[in-house]
């Protein structure tokens, strides 16, 4: 059996460490030191990540994305990962769980995440839950045209930089795994509260924090997917 790259992933491995070794390298230093990025720098970043096709290389052409398949994209994730986290972040992988949004869900959360517009953030590990999600205590309960949400999050990578969370919550549970939602929530929601900037062990820079709802009403037509069944296996494939 033939493992050896192609010629089309040889020249993304080339690209994409060109454009890491050009446009992230030179900023390593700055950002550390000053445990931020400038907006002004993430702007030029994301924006000549979308100039050279690098942008949402991970979701489906018919999407607007690149439609790598996953050995290219592991390929270009590779030579973007040797940049600090805080940087490489901004090339943008909008997640695959937005391939779950329907109808209105899609114009206003998965298109302009993918053109660049807009930054998502999946918010699902708990101070007593992270590999084991069924351990979850974050709660969505039904009412009328909304669901309340009541918990909190932690280690949220980027949390403080997004404009949205998919945020996974248990809405029945005593339905296992077939209890947990997901749900799309704006990161200007009444009730939500983003804790401070973690201090990390490397990677300073990198926006992490906790999040806590409280009483947080997000609408019904939030819902990821439009099945409180699904938030789940929603999850799992991103």
């Amino acid at each position: 059996m033939d493992f050896a790259l192609s010629e089309e992933q040889q020249m993304l491995i080339d690209s994409a460490r060109t454009f890491a070794e050009k446009e992230l390298y030179p900023y390593e230093d700055e950002v550390e030191s000053s445990d931020e990025v400038r907006p002004e720098l993430a702007q030029q970043i994301r924006d000549r990540a979308i100039a050279q096709g690098f942008y949402a290389a991970n979701m489906p052409e018919e999407l607007g994305g690149g439609g790598l398949d996953s050995v290219s994209l592991s390929l270009v994730e590779r030579e973007l990962g040797r940049a600090n986290f805080a940087l490489q972040y901004l090339v943008g992988r909008p997640s695959n769980i937005l391939q779950a949004c329907v109808g209105e869900q899609r114009e206003r959360y998965l298109f302009p995440c993918i053109r660049g517009e807009k930054t998502d953030c999946l918010a699902m590990t708990e101070p007593g839950a992270g590999s084991d999600l069924r351990s979850m205590q974050c709660r969505a309960e039904r009412d009328g045209d909304d669901y309340i949400i009541n918990g909190s999050k932690m280690w949220i990578t980027g949390a403080g930089k997004a404009d949205w969370f998919f945020v996974l919550a248990k809405t029945d549970p005593d339905a296992g795994y077939r209890g947990m939602s997901g749900f799309i929530v704006d990161a200007d929601s009444p009730g939500l509260t983003l804790g401070k900037k973690e201090n990390n062990m490397g990677q300073r820079c990198s926006d992490t924090r906790s999040i806590t709802f409280d009483d947080m009403r997000v609408p019904a037509e939030n819902l990821c997917g439009g099945s409180e069944s699904g938030g789940w296996l929603n999850a799992m494939k991103a």
